[in-house]
């Protein structure tokens, strides 16, 4: 290491983010008495959206330090389960994640989504007007500075995006409460009241029914009932 650097040793859980050549032991990284910590961590792979604490020389501090030549620096994940402070838990997901945004509203997970792309500075100020988590693939996105909270979905596998959100932030689950389709929410319905959204068979299978109070969909507890209380035990359990 010369004069003008620090080093810096991410944690095994961020070795995704680091190239690969740099994930052994710790990274050299120049300062230049201006730039934040925050900013050269980000610089070198890692969104700040997936840091939990930050170590200089075994203090911690924040990523606003500025770092001083010499200086030796271990970056840590996120604590689980991350807890969100300011508002209602919310999400926000970006265009690829239109099965996990279904999947997190079956459980009654408020999961807002933009089925267009709409481009980056838009994500981020709605995540900042809404106070919603921006869940994205995508790290440049979630290192804009307007962004309100944000997080890196780390599978491409819906089944593992689903356990990875779950476990990371925790949210209550309420099966049956949203519509898959808009989000909105759902009221308890007669089937008198959806009998013309329902095929024939289904009339005559199921009783009970509810119907989002937005765009008028009609629900039933049909063959995903069973694996959602399954998910919902398990998440529960693990508290």
């Amino acid at each position: 290491m010369n004069g003008t650097e620090i080093t810096v040793e991410f944690a095994p859980e961020l070795h995704v983010f680091v190239p690969r050549a740099r994930r052994d032991g710790t990274v050299p990284a120049p300062v230049d008495g201006v730039s934040t910590l925050g900013h050269v961590v980000e610089s070198l792979g890692v969104p700040l959206t997936e840091v939990g604490t930050l170590l200089v020389d075994g203090g911690t501090v924040a990523p606003a330090h500025l770092p001083v030549p010499g200086e030796s620096v271990t970056v840590r994940p996120v604590a689980r389960p991350q807890r969100v402070p300011g508002a209602p838990l919310r999400f926000l997901l970006d265009v690829h994640l239109g099965t996990l945004a279904r999947r997190l509203r079956l459980l009654g997970v408020d999961a807002a989504y933009e089925s267009t792309d709409i481009g980056d500075p838009a994500l981020a100020a709605r995540s900042a007007a809404e106070r919603r988590v921006l869940l994205s693939r995508d790290r440049g996105l979630l290192r804009r500075r307007e962004l309100w909270s944000g997080a890196y979905v780390y599978s491409t596998r819906p089944d593992d995006q689903l356990t990875d959100v779950l476990d990371r932030f925790a949210p209550a689950l309420s099966p049956w409460t949203r519509c898959t389709a808009c989000n909105g929410l759902l009221r308890a319905a007669t089937k008198e009241e959806v009998a013309d959204r329902l095929e024939s068979g289904t009339q005559q299978t199921y009783d009970v029914f509810a119907q989002c109070e937005e765009c008028g969909r009609a629900y039933w507890r049909g063959a995903h009932h069973e694996q959602l209380e399954a998910i919902v035990r398990k998440h529960t359990d693990a508290r």
